[in-house]
């Protein structure tokens, strides 16, 4: 499991708690985005279980696969957004969601999103208010002025009450059309959930959680200043429809809720710290496997290898064919290590990973890189880069490569996969310097040239 730093941004499941009086400080929330960065979570098995849960609900909506990004973000709040291409979910979501169907309903809920354009209509909602905004407060403040430059205590108080209240006015449409936008996703949802057979239950009883969360603040929010309608109104919104489904007591597979609690574990023991976790764990309720998977882990993150390598065994007897307990044996080998030993880890997981992960691949070009054997260095490079194909944003990969590249005195190619992470961890002078001196040693016109053409002259 790895973290990066991305940009912050939350549109669902949130309650507005202050405002202020001008609309232009409700901005965008990819706007906001600029301004606060978030951690992203990278690892193969939590992503490929999003995926796994949100292909279905793809089909039905009539978006091709690919066409959204999940992306999973470091932050203990139950929460998922939309941004962009990007639908982004908390791992608090992933670990406090009790069972897989309430992961699928927020899925829905946010597809909704995306088929409805609500980000770009918003985005517009948002600037015709700021517009509004402007030039009523000018008008107030104009006539403010005007009163007080005549002695008209009226006109100048009405004048100034204008600049106050028009920015409130404005805000008030604004977040009145977010929570049109909610219960349209809501509806979007159910619909998705009953052409692929799903139950809608677990949709109520996210609700019902955040309806608990916000009970002891619903008395001090002012309901016209909220972006979404209340938990328990979209309950009430809900409830005969989701009921009314042929599916609705419909439950998820053991194999699916297998696969939910062993990353829930997962989640608990890297996130979590190790008291959480082991709260986590005690739970009866939880898979087996998976409070096996956690111990696992804990002891490899806060104990030994020593400790994690005979529990990920034992695990492995049962899951022979588990592509991600292959991968933890590998992430446990390489801290302690045993890179070739690693690496034969990675193998098996690519083997058994039906989702040909880009991350698997860079993981195994990393073990290899650093078994220190030379003869590793040529298949190290065609994983590393396999894996950048497939997946451009798992960052690491060109800092190996670059390593990989330079012990094979193959310099300029290094040159280039260090301007390359350079420039994705914005380091963008650092990454010219990198590109211009790779280009030196390049034949014009080629790819290697292209490529570093292409960072020198990036804005």
């Amino acid at each position: 499991m790895k973290t990066s730093d991305f940009q912050r941004c939350k549109f669902h499941l949130a309650v507005v708690l202050a405002v202020a009086v001008v609309v232009p400080s409700l901005l965008p929330q990819t706007a906001q985005a600029q301004r606060r960065g978030i951690s992203l979570i990278r690892d193969a098995e939590i992503e490929a279980l999003v995926r796994d849960y949100a292909r279905p609900l793809m089909k039905a909506a009539g978006l091709r696969e690919g066409s959204v990004r999940f992306q999973i973000v470091n932050d203990g709040g139950f929460n998922a957004f939309v941004s962009g291409r990007g639908l982004y979910m908390n791992t608090g979501l992933l670990l406090q969601a009790e069972d897989p169907n309430e992961v699928i309903g927020v899925i829905a809920h946010e597809l909704g999103h995306i088929i409805g354009g609500h980000q770009v209509r918003l985005r517009e909602r948002i600037d015709n208010a700021s517009r509004i905004a402007r030039w009523t407060t000018l008008l107030g403040i104009g006539l403010g002025a005007a009163g007080a430059a005549s002695g008209n205590s009226q006109v100048g108080s009405a004048g100034f009450g204008i600049a106050a209240s028009s920015g409130n006015f404005a805000m008030r449409d604004v977040l009145r059309y977010q929570r049109n936008e909610e219960t349209s996703a809501d509806r979007v949802a159910v619909k998705l959930l009953k052409a692929t057979k799903q139950s809608g239950k677990g949709m109520l009883n996210t609700f019902k959680r955040l309806a608990r969360n916000t009970n002891v603040l619903s008395g001090r929010i002012d309901p016209y200043l909220r972006s979404h309608p209340t938990p328990n109104q979209r309950i009430t919104n809900l409830r005969s429809i989701v009921q009314s489904s042929p599916y609705f007591n419909r439950q998820s597979s053991n194999s699916l809720r297998k696969r939910q609690d062993m990353v829930r574990a997962k989640i608990a023991a890297y996130i979590g710290g190790s008291r959480y976790a082991r709260a986590v764990l005690a739970d009866k309720n939880l898979h087996p496997d998976a409070r096996l998977y956690g111990r696992a882990i804990l002891a490899h993150l806060y104990g030994s290898p020593k400790k994690a390598i005979p529990l990920i065994i034992k695990l492995l007897k049962t899951n022979a064919k588990n592509a991600y307990i292959h991968e933890m044996m590998g992430e446990i080998m390489l801290r302690s290590g045993k890179a070739s030993l690693a690496a034969n880890a990675f193998r098996k997981a690519l083997k058994y990973d039906r989702t040909k992960s880009g991350f698997i691949r860079i993981e195994l070009g990393h073990a290899l890189v650093e078994s220190g054997n030379r003869k590793n260095l040529d298949e190290a490079i065609i994983q590393l880069n396999k894996g950048l194909a497939r997946d451009r944003t798992a960052i690491a990969g060109y800092q190996y490569l670059a390593i990989a590249y330079g012990r094979k005195g193959e310099t300029s190619k290094a040159l280039l996969a260090s301007a390359d992470y350079a420039l994705r961890t914005g380091k963008r002078d650092q990454a010219k310097e990198y590109a211009q001196r790779a280009q030196l040693k390049f034949k014009r016109g080629s790819p290697g040239w292209l490529r570093a053409q292409d960072i020198i002259t990036f804005k």
